[in-house]
């Protein structure tokens, strides 16, 4: 990428930004999006995997892992690592792969390098084709897993989790699901996952398009043609396409929808900033060289290095570590030279400079590769690299020199309304064929309403009612209240935004050593003390490890939509106050001490809560 030569007027950048956010603040947050319902409840169905009906199950498993994503992969993994051969997957999609089931539109791939984004590679003994992989090698991978460690033999599919009650008398909790299945388990792990469930636009008409739609984690190829895999889709040949939004998931679908359509038409409020990926596939010989351990050792460098620490090498060489790098780089430079103090000033004065000449560049490349100057002005970010998930491909700015590929540039305002045929933006219409939502994943809604069902713990008390001023927990996974559940996630823990799969290793290995450790003891329950979790939700409290970020962003998910952070949203999104990589040591000591400090084992059930507890 070519470097800025000029000089950065700072200021002049704060002003801009601040300006192209007020565009785009609203007051209605999170509520702008809707949930697919009416015509759109299909958009919650399982398009891929016919449904099979089965008699309902009434019996008992040791673990059951709601969720097939990679957080219950792994911790299924470790479980059985651990002896512990009694665990049942619970999934609503026919197939192990949680996001990666559910997300097949074209283009789909990881923007994390895949030696560090697929999970157990040197126990498959897999080496992954490319630095960043497509989503039908992701599918294989979690695929890989399911078979090799037996997870499949008692997993249960096309099978949604209702309700989740705990049963004090037998010290079990009681799974109940769409199938009519009345399900006993010892423990229960929760992977639902932070992006799972579709979100839709809450623009006005949406309901009375005629023509087609769909989301795209339910990508329609009946409809489209083509193939996750990558074949054209020739059915769009004469198709005028229109998509909402311009994130992630969008920038990879975008390409093959402009090489497909007869007309695209990209509606975008907030372009994403669009780095060098520069793909390109792992030499065999390189990987055969890798020793054992190799795996852990590269998530640990990466997450140092992204987080602003020092390693003699990269091992992953991404724009992740490369603003991370910069930033580290400029503090060291103005402590050599000045002989100061590292100060939180210094380093956000370093911060800021950093990311101005990173997006400069960004920005830059936009006028390079994009020839018409007015769709180009379009494209270009105004805020800070990580005010919204940072994307990276070698494709997406240059489908906009397809001629039959348009820009419609909303200026921060979105589109004003959709009719029976079409979309209206700055009050001119635009006739389509079909309408495809790249509106992504519900974030900062209640857990229950995103996970599709309720947890009831001791005393008939909810996980809403226990959340509801705030996540409320010990290491992001134990919950006062809630004996033998394990939540699956990284907030309150170490809270790696840049590689999800290296925060869910932790947990999985977390929950395999304690329940191997119930089981040893002979305890039927296993429940945080309140002390610990007062405790640790007070230390998360003081943290600045939050992935909401900075509230002068643009608004997007990573800072509740422009919204106010109180200490409820802080609580649902702060991490470890050290950092990820002082977490993952800190849990990894934790782990090994066999102490498991903070948590009960008991023999019997407690006897009834006080005021005090």
């Amino acid at each position: 990428m070519t470097a800025t030569t000029d000089p950065i007027d700072h200021h002049a950048l704060r002003l801009k930004y601040r300006q192209e956010r007020d565009k785009r603040l609203r007051p209605d947050g999170n509520e702008q999006y809707v949930q697919p319902t009416g015509k759109f409840a299909c958009l919650l169905d399982d398009p891929y995997t016919p449904h099979t009906e089965r008699a309902p199950l009434r019996d008992e498993v040791t673990v059951a892992l709601i969720g097939g994503g990679f957080a219950s992969l792994i911790t299924g993994a470790r479980l059985k690592e651990a002896g512990v051969d009694d665990v049942r997957i619970i999934e609503g999609g026919g197939d192990v792969g949680g996001t990666w089931y559910w997300n097949r539109y074209p283009g789909a791939m990881c923007d994390t390098a895949a030696m560090i984004y697929l999970p157990l590679l040197e126990e498959t003994g897999y080496r992954p084709s490319m630095k960043y992989v497509f989503a039908p090698e992701i599918h294989g991978q979690a695929r890989r897993i399911a078979g090799q460690y037996g997870l499949y033999d008692n997993a249960l599919f096309s099978t949604q989790v209702t309700g989740l009650a705990w049963e004090e008398e037998t010290s079990r909790w009681v799974i109940r699901t769409d199938r009519n299945d009345e399900i006993r388990a010892r423990f229960v792990a929760m992977g639902t996952g932070p992006l799972h469930r579709p979100k839709l636009p809450g623009i006005p008409g949406i309901e009375t398009f005629a023509g087609h739609s769909f989301h795209t984690s339910r990508w329609d190829y009946a409809y489209t043609g083509g193939s996750p895999e990558g074949a054209p889709m020739e059915k769009l040949s004469d198709k005028r396409v229109g998509i909402i939004g311009t994130g992630a998931t969008a920038v990879q679908c975008i390409p093959p929808l402009a090489r497909d359509a007869k007309e695209l038409f990209v509606f975008q409020r907030t372009p994403s900033s669009i780095d060098v990926r520069n793909n390109h596939a792992i030499d065999p010989e390189e990987f055969a060289k890798l020793s054992p351990g190799w795996q852990r050792q590269w998530v640990f460098n990466f997450a140092t290095l992204q987080t602003g620490g020092f390693a003699d090498q990269d091992y992953v060489k991404d724009g992740w570590t490369d603003i991370a790098k910069r930033i580290r780089d400029r503090v060291v430079s103005e402590l050599t030279q000045s002989g100061g103090e590292l100060t939180p000033e210094l380093i956000a004065r370093a911060y800021t400079d950093s990311d101005d000449e990173k997006m400069e560049e960004i920005r830059a490349r936009v006028d390079e590769i994009v020839q018409d100057a007015a769709t180009a002005a379009g494209l270009k970010p105004w805020y800070q690299q990580l005010c919204k998930r940072p994307c990276f491909h070698d494709e997406y700015l240059q489908a906009y020199n397809v001629p039959t590929c348009h820009l419609i540039d909303t200026d921060g305002k979105g589109v004003e309304r959709i009719d029976e045929t079409g979309v209206w933006v700055g009050g001119k219409h635009y006739a389509l064929d079909c309408l495809i939502f790249a509106s992504g994943f519900e974030v900062g809604t209640g857990y229950a309403r995103r996970a599709g069902y309720e947890t009831i713990g001791r005393g008939g008390e909810t996980l809403s009612e226990h959340w509801s001023e705030g996540m409320q927990t010990l290491h992001g996974m134990h919950v006062r209240g809630f004996p033998n559940l394990f939540i699956l996630g990284m907030t309150q823990a170490g809270n790696l935004i840049s590689n999800i799969t290296s925060n869910l290793a932790e947990a999985g290995m977390s929950v395999g050593a304690v329940v191997a450790h119930a089981l040893r003891v002979g305890a039927e329950q296993v429940e945080v003390t309140a002390a610990a979790e007062q405790a640790w939700v007070a230390m998360i409290e003081n943290s600045n490890q939050s992935f909401l970020g900075n509230p002068e962003c643009t608004p997007g998910y990573y800072n509740n939509e422009g919204r106010p952070i109180g200490r409820r949203e802080k609580l649902n999104a702060a991490g470890y106050p050290g950092g990820p990589v002082a977490y993952f040591e800190y849990i990894d000591g934790w782990r090994r001490s066999g102490a498991f400090e903070g948590l009960e084992f008991r023999s019997e059930a407690p006897p009834a809560p006080t005021s005090q507890q």
